[in-house]
């Protein structure tokens, strides 16, 4: 067994942030030694992969079934969409986890659209945050080719253009994407998995998988490590670390705050995320070409769930992006059922039928959080997530201005599939704000720009969480972002503060149930 110093660092999370703060810390070439705990389990081979690259269908949906027969019972309720569970708030219904290796990210539709105007939190200089989200993209291979050769796409910009374009406003064009495409052209989605690369056989790094994190455990306002639980033997032990980044999403990671006894005043609060509307409509047939292919396999009665399924590169994904005087960014995709009955005997072009998804700015309230209560627990002692959740006057608006918006787009591309509609709350999955960074600990936020939680000497956190603007993007890009900075803060910050000599305990040390009843 080895000895107390054998972690420098714990990661709690191995999402797409927590998987790029290892990957970075590895990359120093320091030698930092790092241990990534995941509660869930791989999905399949290489960890961390997206769920959309397992070509077969039996075996994509065989390994999301084993979501809910992990070892022992996982966080979160009812299962949500392919590879989630609902969190279970009646203020936020649709608000829901992903517990298993990549987190989200082996499941997400891979939009990552950068920040612009009052979107970039100004807590962080520009230039700094530039380069981060520049190693970002490379990390998670953003493009905006990856639909090049998809035959619609120019038409359904062209016309989006034409409805949407301003010269202060950045053009209708190819959502930047995180995909890479084969010769074939076929496409390969990021997940975590392309993050890491060849991460977990580097010595010195390891992904533990089954494992919670139970608490941090502090010596002053310093972090000495995790207690964490082995999900199948029900054995909790103590793991010392000279530092440990939480990034285990907007809902567990002030969860774990929390029960650990560090609560800044903004822990849960400021929670948001973007309210989503959807439309579909059938292209107008002078833009699909006369020799497209007849669909006659697309489903006409029930919606494939969003961003469920692999997107054929017919269509591709368009962007109309965000502007301050539009609060809100819109995508284009195909879909691969229509949301309505279609009419007997339409003859469906491949590709003909798209979504638009509107996503909007919310605003932010520290009345809007997650929070907890010591006397409600749950199966691993953690303290039960509950939501506080609700629209102001001003973001019903901008749903009602989306929603226009989002009509007049589907009425200049073809025939609408119906009347939009706004998603229940929580659908969107991009949940941030609930450990949000700031410039200065005035009670606002939770931790400084790099991540470092406010009143501890070495614990950072990351993710979606720590984005402390109002947005309408996509969040992963910028997260991954602060992730590289929080990676580089606590490089150099244990750079500075070398490893005291090993000492005689072990690094993983059990921990007496009866401590903890």
């Amino acid at each position: 067994m080895s000895t107390s110093h054998d972690v420098d660092v714990v990661v709690v999370g191995s999402g797409p942030v927590g998987t790029a703060v290892a990957r970075e810390l590895a990359d120093t070439g320091s030698g930092l030694r790092v241990l990534v705990l995941e509660a869930g389990q791989a999905l399949g081979d290489p960890a961390g992969g997206h769920v959309k690259n397992i070509a077969d269908v039996e075996a994509r949906d065989a390994a999301l079934a084993a979501l809910a027969t992990g070892p022992g019972p996982l966080p979160g309720g009812t299962p949500a969409r392919p590879g989630t569970a609902l969190v279970g708030a009646p203020d936020m219904p649709n608000a829901a986890i992903s517990t298993n290796v990549g987190g989200m990210g082996a499941h997400w539709t891979a939009a990552c659209p950068r920040p612009v105007d009052d979107e970039v939190p100004d807590c962080v200089d520009p230039d700094v945050l530039d380069e981060a989200l520049t190693r970002a993209e490379a990390l998670l291979a953003v493009t905006t080719h990856a639909f090049d050769r998809a035959p619609l796409t120019g038409a359904v910009q062209r016309v989006l253009g034409e409805l949407f374009d301003r010269p202060h406003r950045r053009p209708v064009g190819a959502m930047p994407v995180a995909v890479t495409v084969g010769e074939d052209g076929s496409l390969h989605w990021t997940g975590p998995a392309i993050i890491a690369g060849d991460l977990w056989e580097r010595p010195g790094v390891e992904l533990r998988t089954g494992t919670l994190a139970r608490r941090v455990l502090l010596d002053g306002d310093r972090v000495t490590g995790v207690e964490a639980v082995d999900l199948a033997s029900g054995e909790r032990y103590t793991i010392p670390a000279r530092a440990v980044v939480v990034a285990a999403d907007a809902f567990r990671t002030p969860q774990l705050l929390w029960a650990s006894g560090i609560r800044p005043q903004a822990l849960g609060r400021y929670l948001t995320e973007h309210p989503q509307v959807m439309a579909a409509s059938l292209l107008d047939e002078r833009y699909v070409p006369a020799d497209a292919p007849v669909d006659a396999d697309l489903p006409v009665t029930a919606a494939a769930a969003p961003g469920g399924g692999a997107i054929v590169p017919v269509s591709g994904v368009s962007w109309v992006p965000y502007a301050a005087d539009r609060p809100f960014h819109g995508q284009v995709m195909q879909m691969d059922a229509s949301p309505v009955p279609l009419d007997p005997g339409l003859t469906v072009r491949r590709g003909q039928v798209v979504g638009l998804g509107w996503f909007c700015r919310k605003e932010l309230s520290p009345d809007n959080r997650v929070r907890f209560d010591e006397g409600d627990l749950d199966p691993h002692g953690l303290p039960a997530i509950r939501i506080d959740y609700a629209l102001s006057d001003a973001d019903r608006a901008s749903v009602a201005a989306a929603v226009e918006e989002v009509a007049s787009a589907a009425r200049a591309l073809g025939r609408p599939l119906g009347e939009p509609f706004v998603m229940p709350p929580g659908s969107s999955l991009h949940y941030l704000g609930t450990t949000r960074m700031g410039r200065t600990d005035d009670g606002t936020s939770v931790c400084d720009p790099t991540g470092r939680v406010w009143g501890t000497a070495n614990l950072y956190v990351g993710g979606n969480n720590v984005i402390p603007t109002a947005t309408a993007c996509n969040p992963t890009l910028t997260a991954v972002a602060f992730g590289v900075l929080t990676a580089r803060a606590v490089a150099a910050q244990l750079a500075a503060q070398p490893a005291a000599q090993p000492a005689a305990q072990p690094a993983t040390t059990p921990v007496a149930e009866e401590a903890h009843a």
